[in-house]
Parts: C-alpha cells; sequence; structure tokens
C-alpha cells in the first residue's frame, strides 16, 4: 500500500488512480488479518484495524506475507540491533501497519516511529487509535512531555507520530515530518512496501533522492515487485489494470539488477536486492516447517512463481556499513 499513484490513467482519472491504490491497503490489511488468525504470526493489534476476511486467502497468499512480515523484520531488526535504537524509523505509505505497537512489546521502539500514508488513510487510523485503547494505551504510555497533539490527519506524540501526506511532494513531506520533529541527524530507516511501485519512475527517483541527501546515515528497504516482463508478471499487471490499479513504476521491477540501480543511481551507496523466495529460503527453518504444516499447499510451482515476481532491496548510506546485515548468514546479498 502505498501514498502514491499515477496521474491519469486510460479507464480512470487521477482520483480514481489514487482511490485504487487506496484500494490496495485494505486488501494487504485483510491478508495479514487472515494470515495471523490461521496462525502463521502474531500481531494482536491487526483485528483492532480491519475485518475478518469474508473468504479464505490462498495457501500461497497467507505464505508469501508471512515471508514478506518476517523478511523486513529481520533488515529493521538488524538496524535496530545496530544502532541500538537510537534511531528513528519513517514507515512510507504505512497504510494500517501496526509495527509501532509490535515493537514497543518487543522493547525495540526506536527514539521515534513516524507513519506517513493519504491523509483519507491516516484518518482512519487516527480513528482506531482514539476509539480502541489497546492501540492508544501505548502510544499514551511511551509519550513524555507535553500534551499529545492530534487531529484528524495528524497524531504527534514523543515516541509515535502519523502524517498524512503525499509522497509524490517531498517538500510537502519533508516540511511535515519536521514539525512532528523529524531529526534528520539520527541514523534513519526509511520502509516503503508495495509503494514505490505505484509512483512514476521519476516520482520514486525524487522520494529515494530525497531521503538519501536529507539523512547522513540512512537505510532504506523497499519491497515490491520484480521480474515484470515475463508472461506471469503481465498477468499480475492485467489483474491489478482490471481494478483501474495501474503499476506506474513497474518499469523499474523488471529485475533485481534494475531494481539495485536505481538505489545507486539515486545517492544510496550500497544497495542489495534478492527474491522472496530466496528470502523465504533465508528464515529461520524450524519455523517456516511450523507454518507449513498449517495448510497443505497444493499448488507449489504457483507459490514459487509468486515469490519469484516479489523481492525486498535494502540500500545503505553511511560509514559504519549499516547495509551489510545478511552477512552473517553466509548470503552474498549483491545478486
Amino acid at each position: 500500500m502505498a501514498a502514491a499513484a499515477r496521474g491519469p490513467l486510460p479507464a480512470a482519472g487521477p482520483d480514481e488512480a489514487d482511490e485504487a491504490v487506496r484500494g490496495t491497503c485494505e486488501d494487504a490489511s485483510v491478508c495479514k488479518r487472515f494470515a495471523v488468525s490461521v496462525g502463521y504470526w502474531e500481531d494482536p493489534y491487526i483485528q483492532c484495524f480491519v475485518r475478518q476476511a469474508k473468504e479464505r486467502k490462498a495457501p500461497e497468499i497467507n505464505r508469501g506475507y508471512y515471508a514478506r512480515v518476517h523478511g523486513v523484520s529481520y533488515l529493521l531488526k538488524a538496524f535496530l540491533k545496530k544502532t541500538e535504537c537510537n534511531c528513528q524509523i519513517v514507515n512510507l505509505g504505512a497504510g494500517m501497519d501496526t509495527l509501532f505497537w509490535r515493537l514497543k512489546d518487543e522493547n525495540l521502539l526506536p527514539r521515534k516511529y513516524f507513519e506517513v500514508d493519504f491523509p483519507m488513510i491516516v484518518a482512519r487510523k487516527i480513528h482506531n487509535i482514539k476509539s480502541k485503547p489497546p492501540l492508544s494505551k501505548p502510544i499514551i504510555e511511551s509519550h513524555s512531555g507535553d500534551s499529545l497533539l492530534i487531529d484528524s490527519h495528524s497524531l504527534d506524540s514523543s515516541r509515535y507520530s502519523i502524517v498524512g501526506a503525499d509522497l509524490r511532494f517531498s517538500s510537502d513531506l519533508e516540511e511535515k515530518l519536521k514539525k512532528h520533529n523529524l531529526d534528520i541527524h539520527l541514523p534513519t530507516l526509511l520502509i516503503a512496501e508495495c509503494v514505490l511501485v505505484y509512483m512514476t519512475p521519476q516520482q520514486s527517483a525524487n522520494l529515494l533522492k530525497w531521503a538519501a541527501s536529507t539523512f547522513p546515515v540512512a537505510m532504506f528497504i523497499n519491497y515490491e515487485q520484480v521480474n515484470m516482463t515475463d508472461r506471469f508478471g503481465q498477468i499480475m499487471i492485467e489483474n491489478l489494470q482490471r481494478r483501474q490499479c495501474n503499476l506506474a513504476g513497474v518499469e523499474v521491477c523488471r529485475s533485481l539488477e534494475a531494481q539495485r540501480e536505481r538505489l545507486l543511481l539515486n545517492g544510496w551507496e550500497n544497495a542489495h536486492a534478492i527474491d522472496m523466495m530466496k528470502v523465504y529460503s533465508f528464515l529461520p527453518q524450524a519455523d517456516v516447517k511450523r507454518i507449513e504444516e498449517l495448510e497443505f499447499l497444493d499448488e507449489k510451482e504457483l507459490f514459487e512463481q509468486l515469490m519469484q515476481h516479489y523481492c525486498i532491496c535494502w540500500a545503505s548510506k553511511d560509514s559504519s556499513n549499516l547495509g551489510n546485515v545478511l552477512q552473517d548468514l553466509g548470503v552474498d546479498p549483491s545478486h
């Protein structure tokens, strides 16, 4: 999900295009809640944001989300460990993500955690936070100092902040984040999950350049599609287009190398990209065995194809080698 979308589309104007992208937030949240309900991972907060799915999700979808959540979490926790939580996280296009609450439960909160999304999505999230104690209490408990600031499109506490902004306009984004005490001198982790693909290549390049030029010590994690020029990729694109949801940045999703190249061309010093099948093979095998016993997977080939069409990319810009977090696994992350 992302606070970004293309301009006019063949079958939809800009408003409809943005609305289609906002719809992906609901889809992802419903899929995550279903996978949690089956037992793929624990998340007691997702139910506060989204209804239970009306129908079962396919096992390959559930395993895909499992790999996504755990893959991003692995990189994120490596960053938190390296910085000893003396850092900030900026979750771009965060949707109904529950990461802040889960990190607080694990005593892994950074100095400050920011979320950014379309104002309409932010308003809905704030409404949920205000009306549900399991969400509001952790924010109040972690808050110190002056009174907590809250209105319909933003919430700012000393440890958690949520901002309504359009990621296509980085100057507006920076201004809003600074109003909420973004500290450009702190090591900063930026996360984008299925966000850049909804922006034109120029718009995503601008966002990546802004991040690389703003923070002296930073890491960027990007999860999205890859290998989209083959037949399977084309079917994925057509399925989304039928819902008026165009992947405006899909040309950068042609290969892992193209994904790495985009990061390197826009100010990042080190960049890595691996497909989700490889990520799945790196996850703790005892837990993978556990989740594989939750549901029978009939379409193993379909699962592998799906996983080969998503990737995690990460880049760093610093002097302390934050990006080389897979060395302990004996992985060569440059491929």
